[in-house]
């Protein structure tokens, strides 16, 4: 395959547009693209009340944010309608779970965990947090989930921890944290106005969302949102959530493409960029085009944009599966988790699993991959609605003589694709080092059956072979834990992977809602920014982090409701998204017998 076309065609996932339909109620209408008279006015207006939004009490940003939650409360149904419409989902369907569930949980969750840590701040001069413990490496963990007596109801023994970068020292995590809502401890971090810039996703509304509201809460700056041509149909439903932000000047949106964003990100009076989206958009704004010119300042380390930006730009995801005893019922629960990794939303997701990473010469390797592919031909086809896809598919299967296609894809639709037994040697191999943003998955067979050589192998392999520092999966055996050997390589093997989010024996995006801290490994540079740097949602407001680690058990009952055969996805997702506005108990009985009837 022609490496070249690929990333070409990945610059897709930030400046292009697509068309998108209208059915029901909501209108699925993208709006012109601003002025460039209109966007210079509406960063004058953020600028001047820049310094109103970071001083403003901390009574008036508990008001600020309720509101906004509220808001976003009202305009939920027609967003999930609007995405149903664009993406091809049925609506009243499971499937539209989706939208519930990826689009808005995660919204309305970090509202609230945001107001709940405002309070704590009031109250206390500090966010509230959970144990604080160490890894097997020595450094800090701090639990921030379950976040409340409801979370360890409904996820039974699901945990998230933190992990502390070195440095970080008890002293330092006490005192740095919601830093800057602590003015005599950090001067630098109390700024006295700053307009940040977000660059929106086009796959997931959440993302853009979730973005803004860290960038304002935890940093205390005003916002101006530019919506990717994808999805820039949801913008007028964020403008009346939002509408109460807006009014004061905290926040707007805008819309358009390349030339808008082009003029966004270097405008004199934007301080700073969060960008999600390609790696080559990144490289693009911060070194310019590709030509002699861009080969010299990446030489001398003199970057085009001169302000601070923070990404997150999509991974190649692995899926480590640890040896161990598993019985077939445990393979098939396990394989709905990855099905569900890499078919939710279409495969357009920065957290799509694309390698699975398995042991040589053990049985359970083929047995995985059977019955995954089992699980995945009952998952209907999806509408190929992310732009390029189509051609990258097609780019990335040229010529390929191991592939299964899985499904029945009608018209603008893509099949289920596994690319098997790559050679984990090839240093050619794209799919090793380009996000395909398609539906394909691969797999590929390191070390051996003994599962402390597989998970040393399995760690170099994914840490230098691999593309990207965004996430990745691990499955293991609670059996194989207990053995002191194979405990200790698995601890360690969590310490040295070189991603930002973790999950164990669970779908990655239940650590994305969460409210926990979401950004790739802080091992990046600006020369080779991999899947970004920074962490967004990070309810707790803490620093010095180095990655988010969620365990959870190997099955679970009742069966997670984002498993594509859970048969009250839908009723669940609703639920659940109403419950998390106040955490309220009321709520939580209508959730369970919604679960236990998947």
């Amino acid at each position: 395959m022609n490496i070249k076309t690929l990333q070409a065609m990945n610059q897709f996932r930030e400046f292009s547009s697509y068309p998108v339909g209208q059915s029901g109620t909501a209108k699925n209408t993208t709006p012109p693209a601003s002025s460039q008279a209109k966007l210079d006015e509406t960063i004058t207006h953020l600028r001047e009340a820049a310094w109103k939004f970071a001083t403003l009490s901390i009574e008036k940003r508990i008001e600020l944010v309720t509101v906004m939650q509220q808001g976003i409360m009202k305009v939920l149904a027609t967003m999930v309608e609007a995405g149903c419409n664009a993406k091809g989902i049925p609506l009243g369907s499971n499937l539209e779970a989706e939208e519930w569930a990826a689009g808005y949980w995660g919204v309305v969750r970090q509202l609230r965990l945001i107001r709940e840590s405002l309070q704590s701040i009031e109250k206390t001069g500090n966010t509230a947090i959970g144990k604080v413990k160490r890894t097997i490496a020595g450094n800090l963990t701090v639990q921030v989930y379950p976040n409340n007596a409801i979370d360890s109801i409904l996820f039974k023994n699901v945990t998230v921890d933190v992990y502390m970068q070195p440095d970080v020292t008890e002293q330092s995590l006490m005192a740095d944290r919601a830093s800057f809502y602590k003015t005599a401890a950090n001067q630098d971090k109390r700024h006295q106005g700053k307009v940040a810039l977000v660059l929106g996703a086009g796959n997931i509304a959440s993302i853009s969302i979730m973005d803004v509201l860290t960038k304002m809460f935890n940093e205390g700056k005003v916002c101006i949102l530019k919506m990717n041509p994808v999805n820039a149909y949801i913008g007028a439903y964020i403008e009346e959530a939002f509408k109460a932000a807006i009014d004061q000047q905290f926040l707007a949106v805008v819309y358009g493409g390349a030339e808008v964003g082009r003029h966004l990100v270097y405008h004199p009076k934007i301080d700073e960029v969060h960008l999600t989206g390609s790696n080559k958009t990144y490289d693009q704004i911060v070194w310019g085009d590709h030509g002699h010119d861009t080969d010299e300042r990446r030489a001398q380390n003199q970057p085009l944009l001169r302000k601070t930006i923070t990404a997150e730009l999509g991974n190649v995801t692995p899926i480590i599966i640890v040896p161990g005893p598993y019985t077939d019922k445990q393979i098939r629960f396990q394989a709905e988790q990855i099905a569900t990794a890499f078919t939710m939303n279409a495969s357009f997701m920065c957290c799509t699993a694309k390698v699975l990473v398995m042991p040589k010469n053990w049985d359970g390797s083929a047995r995985f991959m059977q019955i995954l592919q089992e699980v995945c031909a009952e998952i209907p086809t999806r509408a190929s609605y992310y732009p390029g896809a189509e051609d990258r598919w097609e780019a990335i299967t040229k010529n390929r003589t191991n592939i299964s296609n899985i499904g029945k894809p009608q018209a603008n639709e893509l099949p289920w694709t596994f690319i098997t037994d790559l050679n984990p040697d090839d240093s050619h191999e794209s799919l090793f080092t380009e996000e395909s943003f398609c539906s394909v998955i691969t797999n590929v067979q390191v070390g051996n059956a003994n599962p402390v050589e597989f998970l040393q192998a399995a760690t170099e392999f994914v840490n230098n072979r691999l593309w990207g520092t965004l996430n990745a999966t691990l499955i293991v055996h609670p059996k194989s834990l207990k053995d002191t050997n194979t405990n200790t390589a698995f601890e360690q093997a969590i310490c040295a992977l070189k991603y930002g989010a973790i999950t164990v024996n669970t779908f990655i995006g239940l650590l994305f809602c969460t409210g926990a801290p979401w950004g790739a490994h802080p091992s990046s540079s600006t020369n080779d920014i991999q899947s970004g740097n920074g962490f967004m949602h990070n309810t707790s407001m803490l620093e010095g982090i180095e990655k988010s680690v969620l365990r959870a058990p190997l099955t679970a009952f009742p069966k997670p409701a984002w498993l594509a055969s859970h048969r009250k996805a839908k009723t669940v997702t609703t639920r659940l998204v109403a419950m998390e506005e106040k955490a309220s108990w009321a709520k939580v009985p209508g959730i369970v017998m919604a679960a236990m009837q998947g």
